[in-house]
């Protein structure tokens, strides 16, 4: 089964995307001029600058069809005004074992979990959300359950 990549995204990342796109498509007739130019000395099996810079090229063709596919279905993370229940960009408070934690809950591709930005595919994320202040959710962490109380939504 293949999985669906997830699409959603913050308004910052999606800026982030569209400045890198921009780097690369000013840099890409470059490398195609320096390929054109390789290509001109001929034989291609022993020109190994060549073959480099084909290859440089051939990453930043990739990466713009990569950015270019993710812009186009990018589903933008839009600010919560509600705050009754845990969704998606929200940050959220929770009581774990008497310490008190905080997740942000973004798309997968946009996760930290070290800076406390979970996915809402993770399976904190994904117990959290509907959820509203003072419920205590039973979350299956590898082969125990533990208890995480919501403290605060923001």
């Amino acid at each position: 089964m293949v999985q669906q990549a997830d699409l959603m995204i913050t308004t910052a990342k999606f800026t982030e995307l569209e400045k890198e796109l921009v780097k690369l498509r000013k840099i890409r007739p470059s490398a195609a001029a320096e390929v054109s130019r390789l290509a001109e000395l001929g034989d291609f099996s022993e020109n190994v600058e060549y073959q480099l810079a084909k290859g440089r090229l051939r990453g930043i063709n990739n990466a713009i069809t990569k950015i270019e596919n993710q812009l186009n279905h990018a589903d933008v993370i839009s600010k919560q005004k509600q705050t009754n229940t845990v969704q998606l960009g929200h940050t959220v408070s929770v009581e774990v074992n008497n310490i008190i934690k905080t997740y942000q809950i973004l798309g997968s591709t946009e996760s930290k979990p070290e800076q406390g930005i979970i996915s809402h595919n993770s399976p904190i994320g994904k117990a959290l959300i509907g959820h509203k202040v003072g419920d205590t959710v039973p979350i299956k962490l590898k082969n125990d359950e533990v208890l995480y109380k919501i403290v605060s939504i923001k």
